[in-house]
């Protein structure tokens, strides 16, 4: 695995700041049709924040989908998904959207199913959740989202100039955006998991775009006569190694996630995956380009002249 990698360390010399007119080009047709699923088709919220019963049960025979399906269409049950998992067929789970119900009904609900399948299923999980504590966990999602995402704008704010702060900004919204956008597309299962996964986007996406920008510093007090562009694309260059080693270590860890860590971590395996890969293109193309409107050098001497400024 080494040896793949190999060529990494040799030092490269790729003019990432090229191509940067048809990135703005793909970042922001990314974004429009981001906003337009979001719009469009909404989340496929989970029972955390919709409120409603889960039930992962698993029988020793292969299951007859449409069958149990049929069973439980006898009962006076809204909105029931069934779905199937596992590669042997002996497994599926059981959804059942009861938003204006309480716990006490819901219980009664998760009785009834019982009684329909009979004894022969093992009920490995069963998830109950009210519709008023979806609501709360729901505005509590939002409310802690939000909170981390001030957090680490504050923190990028005070540690490097308002350039910078701007571009890593942008390259976060970008991320959160696209990210949950794809979310959206495919209708996968929205619940708090997924919202700890977004937030470890975040601070993924975060961190590669602070290592980046503390090179450009690096390098700005280094080479004080070098093309402003020249200096951003060997400051991408000189962290090219770190950047794509640690992306294709988390990426790894992630896909073995998403193959085989079953239906309950899809949702978080995948936003955990694709946000490695816009995390990596954003601090490159998003965070990095947006610093090429701007004279760094001027404001370099401008922190020289009033060393009480942002450090």
């Amino acid at each position: 695995m080494i040896r793949i990698f190999k060529w990494v360390t040799k030092d490269t010399n790729i003019n990432f700041m090229k191509s940067t007119k048809i990135t703005y080009a793909i970042s922001t047709t990314l974004i429009l049709l981001a906003v337009a699923c979001i719009t469009l088709k909404g989340f496929n919220f989970g029972i955390d924040f919709s409120g409603g019963i889960l039930m992962e049960i698993k029988s020793p025979e292969v299951i007859d989908v449409d069958a149990m399906r049929d069973t439980l269409g006898k009962l006076d049950i809204d909105e029931l998904n069934l779905q199937s998992m596992g590669e042997d067929g002996t497994e599926i789970v059981i959804r059942a959207q009861a938003k204006t119900l309480d716990e006490k009904a819901q219980m009664g609900i998760i009785n009834q199913i019982k009684e329909a399948l009979g004894s022969a299923y093992e009920y490995r999980r069963i998830d109950l959740v009210g519709p008023q504590v979806g609501d709360e966990l729901k505005k509590d999602g939002v409310i802690a989202s939000v909170i981390a995402i001030l957090a680490i704008t504050a923190y990028i704010w005070f540690r490097f100039e308002w350039q910078f702060a701007f571009g890593a900004i942008i390259g976060l919204i970008h991320d959160i955006l696209v990210t949950v956008g794809l979310l959206s597309l495919f209708q996968m299962d929205f619940s708090l998991t997924t919202v700890a996964a977004i937030l470890t986007l975040a601070g993924y996406s975060v961190n590669d775009t602070v290592v980046t920008y503390d090179r450009i510093r690096e390098n700005l007090r280094k080479y004080k006569k070098m093309n402003q562009t020249d200096l951003l694309n060997k400051s991408i260059n000189d962290i090219l190694s770190r950047t794509i080693l640690t992306g294709f270590t988390t990426l790894f860890a992630s896909l073995a996630l998403l193959i085989w860590g079953g239906d309950t971590l899809r949702s978080f395996a995948f936003t955990i995956f694709w946000g490695v890969i816009i995390g990596t293109y954003s601090s490159i193309y998003v965070s990095t380009a947006f610093l090429a409107f701007f004279d760094l050098r001027a404001s370099q001497n401008e922190e020289a002249i009033n060393p009480f400024g942002n450090a």
